[in-house]
């Protein structure tokens, strides 16, 4: 079951700047511009316009989103690709309520058939621009409850952020909110604590059956060949994907549906479970490929912060290849002075990587997560100056010591 939503960080512009500095979503990211050439003029949002047929329309160059009288999003178009993101058809953004009444352990369960009974949250008491003049407000009420919700296209971005808040007043329910997409995929990938592994979408086996509820951490990604979709979270993690048929053209294809699991409602052992304000947000990232995902995984989890000071202050470790991510930078537990470096390669890949100090290094040492000296040396490293070259296998992680000279 996914643990309550934690509050997001909120960011807040520096006035009265001298010299500020922006850091970066975690330690070592490089910014990445894939499509340099149409970004959206400026650095604000494009306004929202109406859409004929009633709804609203969000366009940054990059990402065309449609979103209609109910508040769903019935099109998410991207530019580059010629290429639509939701399934014809359907609509995204659709939040979904089952009842939830498992045969043992409320609190812990989550039975199959519950999928057995649905209702699709399609009336809105609210669609309209939000406060920016750039964004879709979305209020629903039903039951006890009421879910707010802000959809946004940043600028130059090919991402649909969706803030949602949920006041929860519900008993023995589950609420999802589902992604329909024009994807068809045999597998699909779950981000871990350091690499990603893979579900298969099909339900042939009993294995696969069982896992109508799994989990991820920061995206679920998946993709045909040459074309991904990510959808990203910042606080909840369980989902499940399905795939069904679908007609096109006199054959057939198929749709693979992405439902991420916001809020549950048991009555044991705390009849008030989870009852009060909840806060979400999820991003849905049409063309992304894997390191796309991990990148936009990070950025939604950990967004960049801008801070003023006295003056510019280079990054303390730096590395040259996006597959490879830093996660720690800190002082040896021994009060040597050692900076510690921990990193991982993400993409499920093999890399060799150069990392960069922002200071002079006298030394290198690998060790284990206890910053130890491992046993035996397996790890390759080269040091010349600041510059530390490492050769990871895929998903390794690896932990640096530096001796400051």
């Amino acid at each position: 079951m996914s643990p309550p939503a934690r509050p997001r960080p909120r960011l807040r512009p520096a006035l009265g700047v001298d010299h500020s500095r922006v850091f970066p979503p975690w330690p070592g990211f490089r910014h990445h511009d894939p499509h340099p050439g149409n970004r959206h003029i400026g650095n604000h949002p494009p306004p929202t316009t109406e859409r004929p047929g009633g709804g609203h329309l969000l366009d940054n160059g990059l990402l065309r989103v449609e979103i209609d009288a109910r508040g769903l999003v019935v099109s998410a178009y991207d530019v580059e690709a010629d290429r639509e993101t939701v399934a014809p058809g359907a609509a995204a953004n659709l939040l979904q309520l089952h009842p939830d009444l498992p045969n043992m352990w409320d609190a812990w369960d989550v039975d199959e058939f519950h999928r057995n009974s649905v209702t699709d949250l399609t009336d809105a008491d609210e669609v309209a621009p939000g406060d920016d003049g750039a964004s879709v407000r979305i209020v629903r009420c039903f039951g006890s409850s009421r879910v707010t919700q802000v959809l946004a296209l940043p600028p130059g971005e090919r991402r649909l952020v969706v803030d949602t808040e949920v006041d929860w007043q519900e008993t023995e329910k589950f609420l999802k909110l589902a992604f329909p997409l024009d994807v068809r995929a045999e597998r699909y990938a779950s981000q871990t604590q350091f690499g990603h592994f893979h579900r298969p979408t099909h339900t042939n086996t009993s294995w696969e059956a069982a896992k109508f509820e799994a989990c991820n951490h920061r995206f679920v990604h998946l993709e045909e060949p040459g074309w991904g979709v990510a959808i990203v979270n910042d606080s909840t993690y369980g989902h499940d994907v399905t795939r069904t048929v679908r007609a096109d053209a006199g054959t057939t294809t198929t749709v693979t549906t992405v439902r991420v699991s916001l809020l549950r409602a048991p009555r044991f052992p705390d009849p008030e479970t989870d009852q009060g304000v909840h806060r979400f947000r999820h991003a849905l990232v049409p063309g992304a490929s894997m390191g796309d995902a991990v990148r936009e995984g990070w950025r939604i989890n950990v967004p960049e912060r801008r801070v003023t000071g006295a003056g510019e202050v280079a990054a303390l470790v730096t590395v040259d290849q996006d597959a490879v991510v830093i996660t720690a930078v800190k002082l040896a537990d021994d009060g040597s002075g050692d900076v510690v470096v921990r990193f991982h390669e993400a993409h499920g890949g093999r890399v060799l990587a150069t990392l960069t100090a922002g200071f002079a290094v006298a030394g290198v040492t690998v060790t284990d997560l206890l910053e130890r000296p491992p046993a035996e040396e397996g790890s390759a490293t080269r040091t010349e100056g600041d510059r530390i070259t490492v050769r990871l296998r895929p998903f390794q992680l690896m932990t640096l010591r530096l001796k400051r000279a």
